[in-house]
């Protein structure tokens, strides 16, 4: 027992300084970790026990005026990580085949390094989403899924920070923060009210973009399957197995709702009975959250209810509660 703990120990210690990217362990929570671990833990924590008890006797918070600015700062800094990306490999000469880490030293490679760091960084941010939905007393959205997701990406990251911080997998970073500014942005002006429902007609698109960003991610990390090509084997197929398990979820509810399944022609009866003037029609965020009348509809793993379509009236830019229903599907 004391030697398979000896070896272990040792194990790990040539993982982290003989195996890891020596340029970032000094960097913020990167020399071990145990930070990052200690953090998703208790997000999950709290998500789940600590903040809806913190919140069962008080009255919901009006965070509109919040919600807006959050989402417009989400778009900046989508838009910032995804322009340092471009400027730091894929628009100057990054090969779309095959693209090993640069580990030196040089101004590109170290900035690439630092981009995939505030990457990682924003997965941090995210976590007001949830934070978000407790304080308004929204548990529902706040799915055991959504904690999963919320509380593994900052970990997995964390990985490609410390092992592979720049190279093949970065174009999936690249992919996933150009969607997170049309969806934050999306988000942002959903917020401000129903008189500017007009302005987002495009987000049955979006959500058609989200399922393309995955075949594209699919496609281009499984491709080393069949290449030689000097980047961490492992870590690709770990990036592309992402990419298959949301498009499962996205394809799945795409059908659903698009294509004429049971959601989608329950929504149709809801128009025509005068629940509403239009049909709704739900988009799912980079994380397979659907939105329908406000609510989480499919797997809600993250969902943005305040962006939804307005029906019989509105509170404080908000879809008035008992005009929605919560309808998983199957």
């Amino acid at each position: 027992m004391t030697s398979a703990v000896t070896n272990l120990v040792h194990s790990y210690k040539d993982l982290m300084n003989n195996q890891s990217d020596p340029r970032v362990n000094d960097w913020v929570m990167m020399s071990s970790p145990f930070p990052t671990l200690a953090i998703c833990l208790s997000y999950a924590y709290f998500s789940r026990v600590l903040g809806p008890k913190l919140m069962e006797n008080r009255k919901p918070f009006d965070l509109r005026g919040i919600l807006i600015i959050y989402n417009l700062v989400q778009t900046l800094f989508s838009a910032w990580i995804f322009y340092e990306y471009l400027m730091s490999g894929w628009a100057k000469g990054y090969s779309i085949r095959c693209q090993p880490v640069d580990y030196s030293s040089s101004p590109m490679g170290l900035r690439m390094a630092r981009t995939c760091w505030w990457y990682y960084f924003s997965k941090f941010t995210e976590f007001f989403d949830t934070l978000f939905f407790i304080l308004r007393k929204k548990n529902q959205h706040v799915s055991t899924l959504h904690v999963i997701h919320h509380g593994v990406m900052p970990f997995s990251v964390w990985m490609g920070v410390k092992f592979a911080p720049g190279g093949h997998s970065t174009f999936f970073a690249l992919l996933n923060t150009f969607v997170h500014i049309v969806m934050y942005f999306y988000y942002m002006v959903a917020a401000m009210g129903p008189q500017f429902q007009k302005y987002i007609w495009w987000k049955k698109y979006l959500t058609s973009m989200q399922m393309i960003q995955f075949v594209m991610i699919m496609c281009h990390q499984f491709q080393l399957l069949f290449t030689e090509c000097n980047y961490p084997r492992g870590f690709m197929i770990w990036i592309g197995l992402h990419g298959v398990l949301f498009l499962g979820l996205f394809s799945d509810f795409y059908k659903t709702k698009y294509v004429g399944g049971p959601a989608s022609k329950n929504s149709t009866k809801k128009m025509h009975n005068g629940t509403s003037g239009r049909a709704c029609m739900p988009i799912l965020d980079e994380n397979g959250s659907a939105t329908h009348n406000g609510v989480s509809s499919y797997a809600t793993i993250y969902n943005k209810e305040y962006n939804s379509c307005y029906s019989n009236g509105t509170n404080n830019g908000y879809v008035a509660n008992n005009n929605i229903t919560d309808k998983k599907l199957a």
